[in-house]
């Protein structure tokens, strides 16, 4: 609410420009243009977190293209919250008696955690607040789900969490994450779940890109050679972060489904170089080139990834 009564008075201090007859396009400079452009996604989003119970039940699929969009950067740790239903989460009064309990992944995750977003100034120094809150929130989580406890590779997704908030509210979003979006059987001890998740995708390859499907099989490179950490860490070890957030804004929106089309569009866009290569030059492909492929902007992805064709009955079946 603030933020919009900031931005009314703004809009009087400027003269009305919605009445200038020109929209959004006035006669000032496009930098002051792209201001007005972002001044108005702010005043949509404010809303939209003003009147979510709402906004979620009559237009769910213009808040899913909003999203789609990308969530302004002040808006994702509530709006992240919203879209997971973890503003009000019994669990979040446990935390701090969580935190003084010993688990016994305490050494594997202190181990682990130099080793998640090392380049990241938040994470980087050992002993920083980054590392602390990290571990705090890891511990938590592997006392509440003793069969879980702790995976590697999940700190990736709490790291990223505890970028937009505060570690009370990163936990309950990791255990809504854990619970309600297959995360919790992805992590698990047998991994079930990741075979089922690199069974369905080869199934897309072998449907969409036969060709490359073919030539996977002849070089003997498996799925999981590649796409394992696509799913248990929503492209965040793949990607830079910038690019990796934005899949993430779409995943907390609609779940696993856009790890399978991001993943084949990324494969679609490099089947012409992949069928060049043998197994070692397809490893090198995909963490060197790849990585960087979007780095001027995730836009182009995330189209291609909504041209994929994914039949959801079919994925179920």
């Amino acid at each position: 609410r603030l933020l919009e009564t900031d931005s009314k008075s703004l809009r009087s201090v400027n003269g009305s420009r919605r009445n200038s007859g020109s929209s959004l396009v006035s006669s000032s400079s496009a930098s002051s243009n792209l201001s007005h452009l972002e001044e108005d996604s702010w005043i949509l989003w404010g809303r939209i977190v003003n009147e979510w119970e709402d906004v979620r039940k009559k237009k769910e699929k213009q808040v899913k293209e909003l999203v789609r969009k990308g969530i302004p950067h002040h808006f994702r740790a509530i709006v992240w919250q919203l879209l997971c239903s973890a503003q009000s989460m019994p669990i979040k009064d446990q935390y701090s008696e969580l935190l003084k309990m010993t688990s016994p992944c305490e050494k594997l995750i202190r181990r682990d955690i130099a080793r998640t977003y090392p380049e990241h100034d938040f994470f980087k120094e050992k002993d920083s607040l980054g590392q602390e809150v990290l571990f705090n929130v890891m511990k938590a989580y592997s006392l509440v789900d003793r069969e879980v406890g702790y995976c590697q590779g999940s700190a990736f997704i709490v790291g990223l969490l505890l970028m937009q908030m505060p570690e009370e509210e990163a936990f309950c979003v990791f255990v809504k994450l854990m619970q309600d979006y297959r995360l919790r059987e992805l992590f698990k001890p047998s991994m079930a779940e990741l075979g089922l998740c690199m069974y369905q995708f080869e199934c897309m390859i072998q449907e969409h890109l036969p060709e490359l499907y073919v030539h996977f099989q002849s070089q003997s490179f498996h799925t999981s050679m590649y796409a394992s950490s696509w799913f248990l860490t929503i492209f965040l070890t793949t990607f830079p972060l910038p690019i990796a957030t934005r899949i993430f804004d779409i995943f907390m929106s609609e779940g696993l489904e856009i790890v399978f089309r991001v993943g084949l569009a990324v494969l679609q866009m490099n089947q012409a170089e992949l069928l060049q290569l043998d197994m070692e030059g397809m490893l090198q492909h995909f963490q060197k080139v790849i990585p960087h492929q979007f780095d001027s902007g995730p836009d182009k992805l995330i189209q291609a990834s909504y041209q994929v064709k994914y039949n959801a009955k079919k994925m179920k079946k």
